[in-house]
């Protein structure tokens, strides 16, 4: 990937970015479509040290001088709209001491978030999984979000009724608020966390429910999960060392780990699905919980990189019947090279098997430029 390093005259203050920006060494910092907020914030990107793709914006000003971007997709899909979702959260969670509808404010994001994953969990699942366009200094918001997706599939499938997953996804939006700025400059440092941070996880459960307190929330399930999705069954959680803990807050934990497990970090890549499903399911000792949320999303789910017996790489889209046999769009031909167009295929074939994830670097950073749209087919 060639960089270019950008300039505080390419970034401005409420423009949606029309590329992705990176550091120095190609990590991703804000994904394209990322709205900055003010002139200090851009400020601050360029400071830091900012780089764009070549190829990237090379896409960008063929398409700004007027001419066919046949990538582009038309109108909104279920990708953008859950990126919209990650920026709509932010303006409540930040200003939570200012907004008297903050809880209407919230229970409208979470009922938004319940009717995307009912509209279509394979797309849902991909975008946790799928994170090389990951936004560090967002991770408050967007992992928020990955914990609510992941509880209420959890949810849906253990048969809770329709009050308890609003009330469940309205406790994974807003249960870091007192820390949510502070995730982001932590998951984008290179360092340990510092003695400040770590009094602030700390305390952030109870500070969480009396913030949310304070702006008018009084479901007391809510709050609950809220304040209890740090504690473990046999006492070692925090704040309070309970062995006796609310359902939803045991749910809403294992969401909360297993989606930050799988998020990449400025200082470490994220662990693979299986990966952090094993150990999910070890500390839950194969409980209802554990085996819920391996069961949506299965050994392959959408979103992983995978390589078939076929040759040709690609990515899993949908879900089966059979947990080991999803549905897979291939980015490219039997010898690995990139393919213009996808094709969709179906691993219980045995021709297209698939026979491994696929970790190399290189490789990664070719899907990491595949618009998800073409995978399923909604763009060329």
């Amino acid at each position: 990937m060639k960089l270019l390093k950008l300039v505080e005259s390419r970034v401005k203050a409420g423009v949606a970015l029309p590329w992705s920006v990176r550091n120095s060494n190609g990590l991703l910092l804000l994904a394209r479509g990322h709205v900055i907020q003010d002139d200090e914030q851009a400020r601050h990107l360029v400071e830091r040290g900012a780089y764009v793709d070549a190829e990237e914006a090379r896409s960008v000003l063929t398409t700004t001088d007027g001419k066919a971007n046949a990538t582009a997709p038309r109108g909104p899909d279920l990708f953008s709209s859950w990126t919209a979702l990650y920026q709509r959260l932010e303006a409540p969670l930040r200003s939570i001491d200012k907004s008297p509808e903050f809880p209407h404010q919230i229970g409208t994001l979470a009922s938004d978030t319940i009717a995307m994953v009912e509209r279509d969990a394979d797309i849902c699942i991909y975008m946790i999984v799928r994170q090389e366009n990951v936004q560090f200094f967002n991770y408050g918001f967007t992992h928020s979000v990955h914990s609510a997706m992941a509880g209420l599939l959890m949810a849906r499938r253990l048969g809770w009724s329709s009050s308890d997953r609003l009330a469940l996804v309205s406790a994974a939006l807003t249960m870091n608020v007192s820390i949510v700025g502070m995730q982001g400059r932590v998951a984008a440092q290179d360092g340990p966390l510092l003695a400040s941070q770590k009094v602030a996880i700390q305390e952030h459960t109870v500070a969480s429910c009396d913030m949310l307190r304070a702006a008018g929330v009084t479901d007391h399930d809510w709050l609950m999960a809220v304040a209890q999705h740090h504690e473990f069954p046999d006492g070692s959680g925090y704040p309070g060392g309970l062995t006796e803990i609310a359902p939803m807050a045991l749910l809403l934990r294992h969401a909360d780990t297993f989606t930050a497990k799988i998020s990449p970090r400025a200082s470490r890549p994220g662990i693979t699905t299986q990966e952090a499903a094993r150990e999910l399911f070890q500390e839950d000792k194969g409980g209802a919980m554990s085996t819920a949320l391996i069961r949506e999303f299965g050994i392959h789910p959408p979103g992983e990189f995978v390589r078939l017996k076929s040759g040709e790489l690609a990515v899993v889209t949908r879900r089966s019947a059979s947990v080991s046999s999803p549905l897979a769009a291939s980015v490219t031909d039997t010898k690995g090279a990139p393919t213009s167009n996808t094709v969709q295929r179906d691993t219980g074939d045995p021709r297209f098997a698939i026979v491994a994830p696929v970790t190399d670097a290189k490789a990664n950073a070719m899907m990491a430029r595949i618009p998800p749209q073409r995978l399923y087919g909604l763009i060329r």
